[in-house]
C-alpha cells in the first residue's frame, strides 16, 4: 500500500553535547519518508533548492522513496539550525532560513494523490488544506505546531474537521484547547474532528486516544542519545507507515503502530541527522520491536 507526505526538506546545522553536524540531510518529509519507506511505498512531496546536494537525492532513492513530487527550485534550500542542552529535551533555535520553502505551495502527482493514505507534516494549515483538495487517501494523519495554533487557527481547525488522525505533543494540546489535563485536552481535540489523537510525551513515551479507549506507551530506552533532531517525525513515519502495510486502522492496528513509530523513532537518536535512521532495515527494527516487548509485558 502506498503512502504520501508533504513537508519539509532541509539542511539542519545541529550541535549537542555529542558533537556538531554542519548542514546535514533534514526536514521532517525526510525523516518521515525514511522511517516509512520501512514499511510501504512512499511518496514525498516537498521543495528544495539547487544547491541540495545530489548525494542526499541519492539516499533517498536508494530507500525506494518516489521522489516525482520533490520540486527543485532556483535558489537556496530550507535551512534550519539548533543547539540542544545537556538535557536534550530543551533546545535553542538558532536560525530559520525558509528559502525556497517560503513558495512552497505542494503539487501532487497522479500518483502520490491516489494514495491510500496521506501524511500532512508540519506546514501551514492553509497548505495543508491545498493538499487535502488534491488527494482520494482515505486516510489522512497530520502534524501541527504551536505556531499555527497561535497565527492560524481557523485553518488549522478547517483541517482538523478532515482529517482521521492528529499527532501531536502534550504542550500542543494544552495550547489548542486550554485543557492542563491531557485526557481532557485530547478528548478536546477528538471533538474539532479526528477520531484518533496522538500525544507526544518525548522520552516519557506516548498516549493514543482512539475510538475504543486509552493506551499507553514508553519511549524505547537509550544510554546515549546524539540527537533527538527529528524524532517526532520519524515517529510518525513509522505510525503511518505500518497502519499503510497493514491496511488497517482498528484498535489492535494502532496500537501496534504506536510502538513501530516508538521503535523507529528511538534508531534516529542514535546518530546526528537521519544517519542511523538510513542503516536500520525490517531485522532491524522486528529485534527492538521484540525488545520493546519485553520492555514492556508484566
Amino acid at each position: 500500500m502506498s503512502l504520501t507526505v508533504v513537508g519539509s526538506v532541509a539542511l539542519d546545522t545541529v550541535e549537542t553535547p555529542a558533537g556538531k553536524n554542519e548542514e546535514g540531510l533534514g526536514g521532517a518529509a525526510t525523516y518521515f519518508a525514511l522511517a516509512a519507506a520501512n514499511y510501504a511505498h512512499v511518496h514525498l512531496i516537498g521543495i528544495v533548492g539547487d544547491d541540495f546536494p545530489e548525494e542526499h537525492v541519492r539516499l533517498l532513492e536508494e530507500k525506494g522513496i518516489d521522489l516525482e513530487g520533490l520540486e527543485r527550485a532556483a535558489g537556496a534550500t530550507f535551512r534550519w539550525a539548533g543547539r540542544y542542552h545537556d538535557d536534550v529535551n530543551v533546545r535553542d533555535t538558532l536560525d530559520t532560513q525558509l528559502n525556497v520553502f517560503e513558495q512552497f505551495h505542494p503539487k501532487l502527482p497522479a500518483a502520490a494523490s491516489e494514495a491510500a493514505y496521506l501524511f500532512l507534516g508540519n506546514i501551514h494549515p492553509s497548505l495543508q488544506l491545498e493538499v487535502l483538495e488534491q488527494t482520494r487517501a482515505r486516510f489522512v494523519g497530520l502534524d501541527t505546531m504551536n505556531l499555527w495554533i497561535d497565527i492560524a487557527l481557523d485553518d488549522l481547525k478547517a483541517v482538523l474537521r478532515r482529517v482521521d488522525a492528529v499527532i501531536i505533543n502534550d504542550s500542543e494540546v494544552k495550547e489548542l484547547t486550554g485543557e492542563g489535563n491531557l485526557i481532557r485536552g485530547a478528548r478536546a481535540v477528538k471533538a474539532l474532528g479526528p477520531r484518533i489523537v496522538v500525544v507526544k510525551k518525548g522520552e516519557h513515551g506516548c498516549l493514543l486516544f482512539g475510538e475504543d479507549g486509552v493506551f499507553a506507551a514508553p519511549a524505547y530506552p537509550l544510554d546515549t542519545v546524539v540527537d533527538p533532531t527529528g524524532a517526532g517525525d520519524t515517529f510518525a513515519g513509522g505510525f503511518m507507515g505500518y497502519l499503510a502495510q497493514q491496511e488497517a486502522v482498528d484498535n489492535a492496528s494502532l496500537r501496534r503502530a504506536v510502538v513501530h513509530g516508538s521503535v523507529v523513532a528511538s534508531f534516529t537518536c542514535e546518530a546526528f541527522g537521519p544517519d542511523r535512521l538510513a542503516q536500520i532495515d525490517e531485522r532491524a527494527i522486528a529485534a527492538r520491536y521484540r525488545a520493546f516487548q519485553e520492555l514492556a509485558a508484566f
